[in-house]
């Protein structure tokens, strides 16, 4: 009775582990598409095999055992690699004409496409 009930233990304990391990590393796969990679320009850490983009996943594990939640692994990265390190920028004045323009050159490509057809 006593094997079976230290049996048991241990094998929800194992599952226990194996739980919080694959939440963890949910978390990492969520963070390290949102960054992009500086040695392999047009891919994401996440789809990088490069030495910098490994590190960079073990870098955020880390982090996430020290506690870490992500905005505050982003604004670490942030802090060490600069903004262009992420691929969804912050709205702020250096960044404000990237969030604006497309919405500029929807409206004005609007109001030419009318012009155009109100014409004939």
């Amino acid at each position: 009775m006593k094997i079976k009930f230290f049996f048991f233990t241990f094998i929800y304990l194992l599952s226990f582990f194996n739980f919080s391990y694959a939440d963890n590393s949910e978390k990492v796969d969520q963070i390290s598409k949102n960054l992009r990679c500086l040695i392999c320009q047009g891919q994401s850490v996440y789809d990088s095999q490069s030495d910098f983009a490994l590190s960079m996943k073990i870098l955020i594990q880390n982090k996430i055992d020290e506690g870490k939640n992500d905005e505050q692994i982003y604004n670490f990265l942030k802090s060490k690699y600069g903004e262009w390190i992420v691929y969804d920028p912050e709205i702020n004045k250096n960044t404000l004409l990237l969030w604006v323009l497309p919405l500029i050159l929807f409206v004005f490509g609007g109001i030419l496409i009318f012009r155009k057809v109100s014409i004939k």
